[in-house]
């Protein structure tokens, strides 16, 4: 079922993202607004596109965030990887993704101050930290 979910998930999300899904949505409000004056603009009329695009996007935040979880869990163990296979690297950075908020600023306050450190040695102009 997982599986079935997974491919089901990534079609879906890669088609809605394709020309072709734009196209359709486009020509969707069209005839809708078309239809307009044929159904007096009544409560039904502006009905029919809400319901639709409230159930359709209540949907696509479902497969999508599927598809976007899937796709961070890749990309964190492909950099584990790489992490781990080159021998300078920290390998204390492998699992960031689970580490505590505080964590995660005093790693990135380690990484400003070196880079400060660089452009020091390289004569360049600092830029503040975002915060």
């Amino acid at each position: 079922m997982r599986d079935l979910f997974r491919k089901f998930a990534g079609s879906v999300s890669r088609w809605t993202g394709s020309p072709n899904a734009f196209i359709l949505a486009v020509l969707i409000l069209i005839i809708w607004g078309i239809t307009g004056p044929l159904f007096k603009f009544s409560d039904s009329w502006q009905l029919v596109i809400n319901t639709g695009t409230t159930i359709v996007t209540f949907l696509m935040v479902f497969l999508i965030q599927n598809t976007q979880d899937r796709e961070t869990r890749a990309i964190n163990l492909k950099l584990d990887e790489l992490l781990r296979a080159i021998k300078t690297a920290r390998n204390d950075m492998i699992d960031m993704e689970n580490v505590s908020d505080e964590e995660l600023e005093e790693i990135e306050d380690q990484f400003h101050d070196l880079t400060k450190q660089l452009r020091n040695k390289n004569g360049q102009k600092n830029r503040s930290p975002r915060k």
